[in-house]
């Protein structure tokens, strides 16, 4: 079916009056520029993690690649000129913003807090979670994290131990870890004070990038500076209709530097916590709700979209009079690229250009989990500590060791590994176990309890597979469970665990798919309960490592 095109005459209209901040054509060159990208190249600094953060301008830029990014081409079409349109976007960004925020944990903790220190922690604790992770997931994790560790000294007490712990599902470990040498770093070395600027911010505190210092100097101390994570990024490239690649270095200046001229200066804090919001709850990558943005009359992608309506609708000869990108000297910098020709299906959503990702490496791994079923206390499994760097450093997990996909001698090396942690074992018990489908459930490579109907028929190969960022690793489950034998745990780095510790212990999510992956085989439990339905990515919109 053709898609209704709004009246002609009202559309018309808005495509022939005048914009408070923009000529009718844009000509200039790109080296009126020049002032603006040497000012945006002052603030190199290294990138920051937070989740759809666009790639920073590297510090160590060379100077060829500077000069590069100087002379190429960038059409004013895609700017703000004119401080009356800036004023506009923070009026109306600002008055949305206090009707329509939602009410956040994090928002009242640091609202509340005369303490400038703390204010600036409740913003801190919150910036690092919301890394790669969505704000409903958050919450839960946020509000018991302040109620355990309250202040930076607090948190700067505590074991890495009881960090992972709390951390344990949330994902990224490193962030969790990171936090806790800032608190430290902030008490023993700073006077208990945190740094009041982006710049210092970055400089002193470990795993504080460019992103996270901007925000908790802006919401916490009123710094008037600019932000830029994956929302703003979207709003951004809507508004001025830049359709480049946003992870390249000219675009991702460009969009800081669009993000510090129209920052508040009088609430900066507010402001770039509104332009998350509007990416959040409005601008969102598909179906975006147009009609109830704040800023629609600025947005070039929303007057790109009428445009075409227009042109598609063939009900107007000769040329439209509307302003468009049109630079003197080659294809703008800033603009989709001649070979990604405009999608009318998507309309705004066209912007920003979709980042090819590089898809994870693959690697094997076989796992066993090893249970005493009758220990004095209650059945108990053993687990290892992972070294304290790399993925998933210091978390707990069941002996593993590294494999070929084609399985080979897997089998062999895992016995080895299980010998190694808990002694002599009998081999003839080790059994290969089930896996997680992506339609959920788990597969026995016999019966399912007192059900005599063969499993395999549903669930093809027995595996976990748990992807992270960069990593898919496929888990090749095994089980043995002792029958009155009682292994000595020579090593330091493992201890046995109740089912019940396990379930509160510093391990990761892909250890708790294997584990449920166990319970599901045992006689008596095979009732493919939700909690035993695992899908294969059983994961967030966008993967976390280290769960």
């Amino acid at each position: 079916m053709t898609p209704r095109v709004p009246r002609l005459s009202s559309l018309w209209a808005i495509m022939k009056k005048p914009q408070a901040a923009v000529g009718r054509r844009c000509r200039k060159q790109a080296s009126s520029l020049a002032g603006r990208e040497k000012h945006a190249l002052s603030s190199n600094q290294a990138p920051d993690a937070r989740a759809g953060t666009i790639p920073e301008f590297p510090a160590g830029l060379a100077k060829g690649q500077e000069k590069v990014v100087l002379q190429a081409p960038v059409s004013p079409y895609h700017l703000f000129r004119d401080t009356a349109e800036i004023t506009v976007f923070r009026e109306s960004l600002l008055s949305w913003y206090d009707q329509e925020k939602r009410d956040l944990p994090w928002r009242r903790q640091a609202e509340g807090e005369v303490d400038l220190d703390r204010r600036a922690y409740a913003v801190w604790v919150s910036e690092v979670m919301l890394q790669q992770t969505q704000v409903a997931t958050v919450i839960n994790y946020y509000t018991r994290w302040m109620q355990k560790w309250p202040t930076l000294q607090d948190l700067a007490s505590a074991s890495l131990e009881e960090v992972n712990q709390l951390w344990a599902g949330l994902g990224y470990y490193s962030r969790g870890r990171r936090l806790q040498e800032g608190a430290r770093k902030v008490v023993e070395e700073l006077g208990g004070h945190v740094p009041h600027t982006a710049e210092t911010l970055q400089r002193l505190l470990p795993g504080v990038g460019r992103y996270t210092a901007g925000a908790i100097a802006s919401i916490a101390f009123g710094q008037a500076t600019g932000v830029v994570d994956g929302n703003v990024v979207r709003v951004l490239c809507r508004v001025r209709a830049i359709g480049a690649d946003p992870s390249s270095t000219l675009v991702s200046q460009q969009l800081w530097s669009l993000a510090q001229q129209l920052v508040d200066p009088a609430r900066p804090g507010d402001f770039n916590q509104a332009a998350m919001e509007l990416g959040a709850t409005v601008c969102t990558p598909q179906r975006p709700l147009c009609s109830q943005c704040p800023v629609q009359s600025l947005c070039r992608a929303r007057q790109k979209v009428e445009r075409e309506q227009l042109l598609a609708s063939q009900s107007l000869l000769g040329r439209l009079d509307v302003e468009e990108c049109a630079p003197n000297i080659g294809q703008c910098q800033l603009c989709a690229p001649p070979t990604e020709p405009w999608d009318q299906t998507l309309g705004v959503a066209n912007f920003p250009r979709k980042v090819s990702r590089r898809p994870p490496r693959e690697e094997c791994s076989a796992i066993c989990v090893l249970e005493q079923p009758r220990a004095l206390g209650g059945a108990q499994v053993l687990l290892v500590q992972r070294p304290n760097s790399g993925l998933l450093a210091g978390l707990w997990e069941f002996p593993s060791v590294t494999v070929e996909p084609s399985g080979q001698c897997q089998r062999k090396a895992l016995l080895q590994e299980l010998q190694s942690w808990a002694g002599p074992l009998p081999a003839t018990r080790l059994q290969h176990l089930g896996q997680v489908t992506e339609h959920g459930g788990v597969r026995d490579d016999g019966f399912c309890g007192h059900i005599r109907r063969p499993i395999s028929a549903l669930w093809p190969s027995p595996q976990v597979v748990h992807t992270f960022s960069h990593i898919k690793l496929t888990y090749q489950v095994y089980g043995l469970a002792l029958e009155r034998q009682t292994p000595v745990t020579t090593q330091s780095g493992a201890r046995w665990l109740t089912r019940e510790e396990f379930h509160t212990a510093a391990v990761s999510t892909a250890m708790k798919k294997v584990f449920r992956m166990y319970e599901g085989q045992q006689p008596g439990t095979c009732k493919r309960s939700k909690r035993s339905q695992v899908p294969i990515s059983a994961s967030r919109k966008k993967p976390s490592p280290g769960q």
